[in-house]
């Protein structure tokens, strides 16, 4: 499916111990969702041949490895991602531009339409953390001068909080395509881990193109009916901004 084309802006994050869970859950919610998103816990537990759920469902897959590495080692862990059929494969931001244009161009090179996606600054992390490892500056400040970096070495992907879409939307254009998690509908009461959150229609507001919803649609009574309703809450967010436009 052409991600221009998903039914929903929703990546459904597949946060299961196991290929059975993940299967199920997704081909029961896929009417509502535009991507599975595939993480480290999945593709560690259950290996590359998880990414063929995306085909059984008939939606991409969303790789979230968040490669961080040697240049070279990145490139080719990239060559094989786009091997194992998936859309989007995440890297750290933070590689350095090395790393960063080499994946770009060997993500081109094989063209088997795979982008890569950059990760500015982890959802669980504020400024105190950012701080203890010696990165100066607010989230919202590092996000921004990492996903420049990564924007000059032809990445066009990113992955930012709510609180930053904004400032990225503003530093990158519209040719950047931005995707949150640290999404919780307004009827979830915890937000776990994730620090700088937001609900769904607020970060499509602030301009994101995708989110990603992972506890709140697996731990929900009725998965598809909770996945049905954060996509009307991101029609209605849509159809607000619309409105208020001159």
């Amino acid at each position: 499916m052409s991600l221009s084309k998903a039914r929903s802006p929703i990546a459904f994050a597949l946060d299961f111990a196991t290929v059975a869970e993940a299967r199920e859950a997704a081909g029961v919610v896929a009417p509502a969702i535009g991507m599975v998103k595939v993480g480290l816990e999945l593709f560690v537990g259950a290996g590359p041949e998880i990414v063929a759920l995306g085909r059984e469902v008939g939606l991409p897959v969303f790789l979230d490895l968040k490669l961080h590495d040697i240049p070279e080692t990145v490139e080719r862990a990239v060559a094989q991602a786009g091997k194992l059929g998936a859309r989007i494969v995440t890297v750290h931001a933070s590689g350095g531009r090395a790393m960063l244009r080499r994946a770009v161009e060997r993500a081109k090179r094989d063209g088997a339409g795979l982008d890569v996606c950059a990760v500015t600054i982890l959802t669980s992390l504020d400024a105190r953390d950012l701080g203890d490892v010696g990165i100066a500056g607010s989230p919202a400040e590092a996000a921004t001068r990492l996903a420049k970096v990564a924007f000059e070495e032809g990445v066009r992907w990113f992955v930012c909080s709510p609180a930053e879409v904004g400032a990225l939307r503003e530093a990158l254009g519209a040719e950047a395509v931005l995707v949150t998690p640290g999404v919780r509908p307004k009827s979830a009461e915890k937000w776990g881990d994730q620090k700088r959150v937001a609900t769904p229609g607020e970060a499509i507001a602030s301009g994101a193109d995708w989110v990603v919803v992972g506890r709140p649609i697996r731990d929900a009574d009725d998965r598809l009916a909770m996945a049905r309703a954060i996509a009307a809450e991101i029609a209605d967010a849509k159809s607000r901004a619309r409105s208020a436009q001159p």
